[in-house]
């Protein structure tokens, strides 16, 4: 079957020399107060006239058997990089699940990080890792990754960000999680996000592996954060879990402005403290909405009509005529209109945004997925 259009171009979207020499904490600017912002109302739902999910399962299905020839052996590689694209395909069929209720998804996105998990090798053992600690992981052969062989924060936490949002649909499932088939799993793999994903990464030094310099790369992290906040047993980890969350709430809030483009939508910098235009690079732009659109669903910090100006963001100004793509968040720039892992997930709260997305001729499984979660949630 045919691969849709794009997945060859997730290598791309990583920012270039992914081991950044990262600002500490206490280098970044206090949060304060928030800044002026556009406050759009939320606009009333009503009846939602847009594709049923069974249109975008049609489409998913299209290469599901294709996604398998390419998940697989990427879940067993023992190679963080290849995990980083790899996350693109667990999201991608927990949204399905949840659209569809159909296991056979959840299933497939479960293979996937049992497999990663699988694969993880004490530090210790790792002959070219910078850490060599009692902590189980994996490190990167990129053949571009410099140094090569070592453990890399951001591929890990792209892939968890997902992964740990798997094991939050499933304990949030009833019918799932009280199965015992899928309880025992799930342990198993909350366990090991908790222990050598958060805390490995935490314990290695929070300051430069977790509160990162760049908005999106942070925003992974709230994620982690905030799927284990919901799910863990441990009032000690849920209140570290909740305060990387509610620090990176607050920066992320501190970085918004009204877009200069269009006052009704947002505006940032992906730098700290930054208000410099262009500002944000929108394939990047995707982790911070990808996050958000969790963050507003599973909390009270985030806002209808902070959707509603990520909305408008998606419609008139990265994306204003229905076929050319900006490159940065002020509107200016051309790109590929990569919209699948952040923006996309916006059409969930809106009609009229999902029924703009419906057009959107720059499509993958992701996004075929992201429309059918989308759609069942509009209906």
């Amino acid at each position: 079957m045919r691969r849709w259009s794009l997945l060859g171009l997730l290598g791309v979207l990583i920012v270039a020399g992914a081991v950044f020499a990262v600002r500490s904490v206490q280098d970044e600017p206090e949060v304060t107060a928030t800044a002026s912002a556009p406050t759009p109302s939320a606009t009333s739902q009503g009846p939602a006239s847009v594709l049923p999910v069974s249109h975008w399962e049609a489409k998913y299905l299209d290469g599901w058997e294709f996604e398998r020839e390419n998940g697989l052996p990427a879940s067993r590689s023992g190679d963080s990089w290849n995990h980083y694209s790899l996350s693109y395909d667990v999201d991608a069929n927990t949204a399905m699940f949840q659209a569809t209720g159909q296991t056979r998804y959840l299933d497939r996105a479960l293979e996937y990080v049992e497999n990663v998990t699988a694969s993880a090798k004490a530090s210790s053992s790792l002959p070219t890792s910078q850490y060599r600690d009692r902590f189980l992981g994996w490190v990167s052969n990129r053949e571009d990754l410099q140094p090569n062989g070592v453990e890399v924060p951001l591929y890990e936490s792209y892939f968890w960000r997902h992964a740990t949002t798997l094991l939050r649909v499933v304990r949030q499932t009833p019918g799932v999680h009280d199965d015992p088939r899928y309880r025992q799993r799930y342990e198993r793999l909350l366990g090991f996000a908790e222990e050598h994903v958060f805390t490995k990464w935490q314990t290695r030094g929070e300051k430069d592996n977790i509160y990162r310099d760049r908005t999106h790369m942070a925003a992974h992290w709230a994620a982690i954060s905030l799927n284990l906040s919901l799910i863990t047993t441990d009032d000690g980890r849920r209140a570290r879990y909740r305060t990387v969350v509610d620090t990176i709430d607050q920066r992320l809030r501190a970085q918004l402005r009204p877009n200069p483009a269009d006052a009704t939508a947002y505006f940032w910098n992906d730098q700290w403290g930054s208000e410099q235009r262009p500002g944000q690079d929108v394939s990047h732009a995707n982790g911070v909405l990808s996050y958000l659109v969790e963050a507003k669903d599973h909390g009270n910090f985030w806002t209808e009509a902070d959707m509603a100006a990520f909305g408008v963001l998606l419609t008139r100004v990265v994306w204003p005529d229905g076929t050319r793509y900006a490159a940065y968040v002020d509107g200016t720039g051309s790109e590929n209109g990569w919209f699948s892992d952040g923006f996309a997930k916006l059409g969930r709260y809106e009609a009229a945004v999902q029924q703009r997305l419906e057009k959107h001729e720059v499509a993958n499984l992701h996004f075929a997925a992201n429309m059918a979660l989308n759609a069942s949630r509009l209906s």
